[in-house]
């Protein structure tokens, strides 16, 4: 608790003590003086408190600012249990492309939409992290959220995985400036070697649809609704993470498994 928030808890303790003291005398004349429910020593109680807020409006602030963390912290606790308890669905799921070190120590998980304009900024950021890292695996979840688009990019992708080319496809697809159309998807597909008409025929796989349906559960599980996502060890992190940043997570994961 900061200086300022002692200061203004212990001058609303002494005002309301103050108070209470004060209406001493009213409630010895009371039937009952020692009884806390008397519907009189309850309303003059209130007076005090209402009193106190009217002079002092910023304790209605730092009251807000208080619940705001505690429910925050609530549900960062929560999302770390859900973690541990989805560990085998993030980590090991067979049908989730996966990248890096396979074996390594520590394992980045992303939620992405390819047509996310954060998701395509921090995508360089993922790969360097892999070239500096040589310990760290990824696991990429398909999170298409932003339409028509970015659920065809998905199954783009996922496709690809049957012919070994999801890494440089993702990469591809997410350096792309065009808008992702079915031409533009296998236009870029055939820029790096992939068969399309092999990727066609895969995109229409049950699995496929499953994975991205899985995706969208367990986000919502998390509490996800945007993209990118990072879950490194049992600790959610949205939004577009710096380099230095993601690299501090993976440090941390080691340091507590060490």
């Amino acid at each position: 608790m900061t200086c300022c928030k002692r200061n203004f808890r212990n001058q609303f303790l002494c005002f309301i003590l103050g108070g209470i003291f004060g209406l001493l005398p009213f409630t010895a004349n009371a039937e009952n003086p020692t009884e806390p429910s008397d519907p009189a020593f309850q309303q003059a109680v209130e007076k005090v408190v209402e009193q106190y807020i009217l002079t002092h409006p910023e304790v209605i602030e730092l009251t807000l600012q208080g619940l705001q963390a505690k429910r925050q912290a609530e549900e960062r606790e929560r999302t770390r249990q859900t973690i541990a308890a989805r560990q085998t669905e993030l980590l090991h799921d067979p049908h989730s492309p996966v990248s890096g070190n396979l074996t390594g120590d520590v394992t980045v998980v992303e939620f992405f939409d390819y047509r996310c304009g954060y998701c395509k900024r921090v995508a360089g950021t993922v790969t360097q992290l892999q070239q500096d890292d040589p310990n760290v695996r990824v696991v990429y979840n398909d999170f298409p959220i932003l339409g028509e688009a970015s659920e065809l990019a998905s199954q783009a992708a996922l496709a690809s995985k049957a012919q070994g080319k999801h890494l440089v496809f993702h990469e591809a697809i997410l350096a792309s400036e065009q808008e992702l159309t079915r031409k533009t998807l296998f236009a870029i597909a055939s820029e790096v070697g992939i068969n399309v008409d092999q990727l066609q025929k895969d995109m229409h796989s049950p699995s496929i649809e499953t994975t991205i349906e899985r995706n969208r559960a367990l986000a919502r599980e998390l509490g996800i609704n945007g993209t990118p996502g990072f879950i490194v060890g049992t600790e959610l992190v949205p939004g577009a993470l710096e380099l230095k940043d993601l690299k501090n997570l993976v440090d941390q994961v080691r340091m507590q498994k060490s």
